[in-house]
């Protein structure tokens, strides 16, 4: 088996390889610029994946550390998926210290809501009391 780290150091992490992954592979950060992906790591709780020395996934926690937390930008490099690292990044994540206790964790998902349903992500209980406002290119 191969001998996978996960990281919260954000020195470790990779930021041209996030940042094009965002905008060439995924669906919900396609118009990002490099500073916005700069800017959303630096005000962030981040975890890298790692393989050696080579970061092959990725996850952002914006958070209080007090009641609230939105989980985004979560991905494994597609050469690596289906050896069970985006459960053990989402185990790393929710475990970490600075995450518990909180009121109410939020994310938004087009295709994974399997995964994420393992770690006791629901649709909105009380979705009337949600507004929301969005770019105009929203996901």
């Amino acid at each position: 088996m191969e001998n996978f780290e996960i990281s919260t150091d954000k020195s470790k992490l990779d930021v041209e390889m996030i940042h094009k992954f965002l905008v060439e592979e995924s669906y919900w950060a396609k118009t990002r610029t490099f500073e916005q992906t700069k800017t959303a790591i630096e005000n962030s709780i981040c975890f890298g994946v790692y393989l050696g020395d080579r970061q092959i996934g990725f996850a952002r926690v914006v958070s209080d550390r007090a009641t609230f937390a939105y989980l985004g930008d979560v991905f494994i490099l597609d050469e690596y998926r289906g050896r069970g690292l985006s459960k053990r990044l989402m185990e790393t994540i929710v475990s970490h210290p600075e995450l518990q206790g909180l009121r109410r964790w939020l994310l938004a998902t087009k295709d994974a809501h399997g995964l994420y349903e393992h770690f006791e992500f629901a649709s909105l209980k009380f979705p009337e009391r949600w507004m929301e406002r969005t770019a105009p290119d929203a996901y």
